[in-house]
C-alpha cells in the first residue's frame, strides 16, 4: 500500500525545506516520533503503520506533476525544484516492532539523515503511524472486552462502509487485524494484506426472494460451507430464527455447520434466546454472530454476563477510532550537526512543562520480571562516547522523566532488552519485512505480557516510563543553560 506522491505533507515542510537547501543546512540530523497520551483513557497503545510507512519511504518521489503544482504556487526557486526532482530518500529508520504494546513519551520511531530529509517525510509518517496506531489500539480493545468472562469470542472487523474514504477503510483494516481482529468484510484489504475475508449476508438478500426461508436455502445452497443466516429481517423469534433452524437441520444432515445473526435488537436477550431454540433443535454446534454498533465497553459488558455470542462484528465505533478522534503522535528533533559536524542534542522548551522533549539519540529499553511479565520502559542516550549500558544483574536507578526528584531503582536479574532496531539504512531495508499475520502475533504476545492492571478500561494502572541518570543529566543541563540566558 504505497502513497502515489511525496506532496503528502505539510506546505511547511516544503517552505521550510527551501529554507535549509538556500542556507546550505542539509546537515545530518535526528528526529524521533512519540505520543502523549494514551488514548481512550486506557493503559496501553499498539505501535502500527510501521511496514506502510517504510513501503512509502522507499518509493518516496516528486513526480512532474508534483514539481508542476509546487511551481505554480510561485514560492519556490527552479533550481531548488530540480533538487526535488531528484529527491529519494536515503535514511535510516530505527524503530520499534510493528505491533508492539507502547506507552507514552518514548520514542517510537527514530530517523536520522539529512535535515532536509527528514523534515519532508514528516507529515506522510505522522499520518500513517498515528492513524493506524490508533484502530490497532481501539481493536486490541475490543478484542480484550471479547475475550474475558464466560462469553468469549471471535472479533471481526465490518467497517468498510463507515471508514473515512477508501484509504482510512484499507489502512483501518489492515490496522485492525494487526490490534487483534480475526477477518475483515473488506475485499481489497483481503487482496492486499491477506488477510482472511468474513461476511455473512444483507437483508437485502432476504427481501430479494419471495420469503425468508427460499433465502435462506438459496444460500445454503450456493455456500453450504460458510452459511450465516440473517435472521432479523421481518421478525428474529417468530419468523427468523424458525427458516434458519429448518434449513440448519438440512444443513446438518450433509454434514454442514452454519450460523445465524442477530443486527438488531436487544442483543442480551435475543442472543439466549436462539441460542436456546439452536439447542433445542439439536443444532448445539451452529454459532451465533452479532453486529449493530458494538464497542468495547458494550461487548465487556454483555460478555462479563455470559451471552452466548461466539462472533462479534465490529464496524464502526472501531474502524474510525470512535470516541477517539486522533492518536497523539509527533515528531521532533532531538540532535543536529553544528557548523563544525558536531552532533548536539536538542531540546523543545515550553510553557507546557508536558511539551517539553527528551533530548538526544536515545534507545528505549524494556525491563521484565522473572516470569517474563513488563515491568517498566527506560529512555537512554545512545551514541558514540555517551551511551548508556546496562548489565544483567546488576541494579540501576531510573529517574521521571521530568527530571525531578521522583525516581526507582531496579534489579536487571531477568534481563532488559532494547526496542528500536534499525529498519532502513540510507534508504534501503534491512532484511524481509515480518507477514501481517507476524505482525498481529507478536501484538497478542506483547499484551500477555502486559498485566491485567494495564489493560483493565476503569482507570488502569499508569506504566512506568522513566529515563537513565546520564539523560537525566542533559536534560538538566540544558534546562540550566537555557535558563541562564534569559
Amino acid at each position: 500500500m504505497t502513497r502515489s506522491s511525496a506532496l503528502l505533507m505539510d506546505f511547511y515542510s516544503l517552505t521550510m525545506a527551501q529554507g535549509y537547501w538556500k542556507r546550505g543546512m542539509n546537515k545530518h540530523s535526528v528526529f524521533e516520533m512519540y505520543f502523549r497520551n494514551q488514548p481512550f483513557g486506557g493503559g496501553f497503545s499498539i505501535f502500527a503503520g510501521l511496514g506502510t510507512l517504510l513501503e512509502g519511504l522507499q518509493t518516496l518521489n516528486f513526480s512532474d506533476t508534483d514539481i508542476d503544482y509546487i511551481k505554480s504556487l510561485g514560492s519556490f526557486e527552479d533550481a531548488f525544484l530540480e533538487y526535488l526532482k531528484g529527491f529519494k530518500f536515503s535514511g535510516s529508520v530505527w524503530a520499534m516492532e510493528e505491533g508492539s504494546v507502547v506507552f507514552p513519551n518514548e520514542p517510537l520511531i527514530r530517523v536520522e539523515g539529512g535535515l532536509i530529509e527528514c523534515q519532508l517525510i514528516e507529515g506522510m509518517l505522522l499520518n500513517t503511524i498515528n492513524f493506524q496506531s490508533l484502530i490497532a489500539t481501539k481493536t486490541a480493545r475490543v478484542v480484550l472486552a471479547a475475550s474475558k468472562g464466560s462469553a468469549a469470542g471471535t472479533v471481526v472487523e465490518f467497517g468498510l462502509r463507515r471508514a473515512q474514504g477508501p484509504d482510512g477503510a484499507l489502512s483501518a483494516s489492515r490496522a485492525a487485524y494487526i490490534g487483534g481482529a480475526a477477518g475483515t468484510s473488506n475485499a481489497l484489504a483481503g487482496k492486499e494484506f491477506g488477510i482472511p475475508l468474513m461476511g455473512t449476508m444483507a437483508h437485502s438478500w432476504i427481501m430479494a426472494f419471495s420469503d425468508e426461508e427460499q433465502a435462506f436455502r438459496n444460500y445454503a445452497e450456493l455456500y453450504p460451507d460458510s452459511s450465516t443466516f440473517l435472521i432479523d429481517t421481518y421478525d428474529t423469534l417468530k419468523s427468523g430464527i424458525v427458516n434458519a433452524i429448518k434449513v440448519g437441520k438440512e444443513l446438518k444432515t450433509a454434514g454442514k455447520n452454519f450460523g445465524v445473526r442477530l443486527d438488531s435488537g436487544d442483543i442480551h436477550y435475543l442472543s439466549i434466546e436462539v441460542r436456546k431454540r439452536l439447542d433445542e433443535a439439536g443444532l448445539d454446534k451452529a454459532f451465533i454472530t452479532v453486529s449493530n454498533d458494538l464497542d468495547e465497553s458494550i461487548i465487556k459488558t454483555l460478555s462479563d454476563v455470559g451471552v452466548p455470542i461466539d462472533v462479534w462484528g465490529v464496524g464502526t465505533k472501531m474502524i474510525t477510532g470512535g470516541t477517539e478522534a486522533a492518536f497523539s503522535g509527533i515528531y521532533k528533533l532531538a540532535a543536529s550537526e553544528d557548523e563544525n559536524g558536531k552532533l548536539l542534542s536538542k531540546m523543545k522548551f515550553s510553557d507546557n512543562p508536558e511539551k517539553t522533549t527528551n533530548p538526544g539519540i536515545k534507545q528505549v529499553w524494556r525491563i521484565r520480571d522473572r516470569e517474563g511479565m513488563y515491568v517498566a520502559d527506560v529512555l537512554g542516550l545512545e551514541g558514540p562516547g555517551e551511551s548508556d549500558r546496562f548489565e544483567n544483574g546488576k541494579t540501576y536507578l531510573f529517574w521521571h522523566p521530568s527530571a525531578d526528584y521522583r525516581r526507582f531503582s531496579c534489579n536487571l536479574d531477568s534481563g532488559i532488552e532494547a526496542l528500536l532496531m534499525e529498519q532502513l539504512r540510507e534508504g534501503k531495508p534491512l532484511g524481509k519485512q515480518p507477514s501481517l499475520k507476524e505482525i498481529r502475533d507478536r501484538t497478542i504476545r506483547n499484551l500477555e505480557s502486559l498485566d491485567q492492571s494495564y489493560k483493565r478500561f476503569l482507570n488502569p494502572h499508569i506504566y512506568k516510563v522513566s529515563i537513565t541518570e546520564r539523560l537525566r543529566d542533559l536534560k538538566l543541563e540544558l534546562i540550566k543553560s537555557h535558563v541562564g540566558e534569559l
